[in-house]
């Protein structure tokens, strides 16, 4: 599996400047991704075009491998009609049921199941989406700020458990979290007005791992540098 953009440039209707601009990466599929930058630099219109909310040109991006792309967002609303619970269930395939209460226990959502959506706070929102997704069939998630409002130390439990279940799956991580995304991402794509397409290898972390302070310092300052 693999995954590049190639000259990736994309303009609001009625802007004067690109948001994306001649973008080109190549990244290796599968493994746990980042795209990062400031605020205003198009990660959102980027993973919006990825995820088919707009015009992108096959030969601008290409995914090799990855058939099915799924994009989770940050304050993504579910039905408000019927409890968390039931719809985690309408929505997972027979075979993915035990995965699911898995993903219930590990995200600790399991005193939630019979509230609705509309009485969770916003961290249990977040979560209760991204199981929403995790249960389905893909080869691609993009995840825009989806652990926004979880606290740390349950977003490093999340992310690794993620990594160690889906394995082969790629996922795209977009987040404002610099260490975050130095510790626990493979390739980390900046985004930045002056500079668009660098990729930096992070640390990726795994269940387990070794604490690396000093490769933390180095990956952080060049991500920095590249911003």
């Amino acid at each position: 599996m693999h995954f590049e953009c190639t000259d990736l440039t994309f303009t609001y209707p009625g802007a004067d400047k690109p948001v994306l601009d001649r973008l080109s990466f190549s990244m290796a599929a599968p493994g746990f991704n980042a795209v990062f930058g400031p605020s205003g630099v198009g990660k959102t219109s980027f993973a919006r075009l990825l995820a088919g909310h707009g015009t992108l040109a096959e030969e601008h991006c290409r995914h090799e491998g990855l058939s099915t792309l799924l994009y989770s967002y940050n304050q993504e609303r579910l039905p408000g009609w019927a409890s968390t619970g039931s719809h985690l269930e309408k929505v997972c395939p027979e075979e993915n049921t035990g995965l699911k209460d898995e993903l219930i226990r590990i995200f600790r959502v399991e005193s939630l199941m019979d509230a609705r959506f509309s009485q969770l706070s916003m961290g249990q929102q977040n979560r209760m989406n991204l199981i929403r997704y995790l249960i389905q069939d893909f080869d691609l998630l993009i995840l825009d700020e989806s652990l926004a409002n979880v606290d740390e130390a349950l977003r490093e439990t999340i992310i690794l458990a993620m990594k160690d279940l889906f394995p082969d799956r790629l996922f795209l991580y977009i987040s404002h979290n610099l260490m975050e995304v130095a510790r626990f991402c493979r390739d980390i794509l900046i985004l930045s007005r002056g500079k668009s397409g660098t990729v930096v290898r992070g640390l990726d972390y795994t269940l387990g791992y070794v604490p690396d302070p000093a490769g933390l310092d180095r990956t952080m300052l060049e991500i920095m540098n590249a911003v």
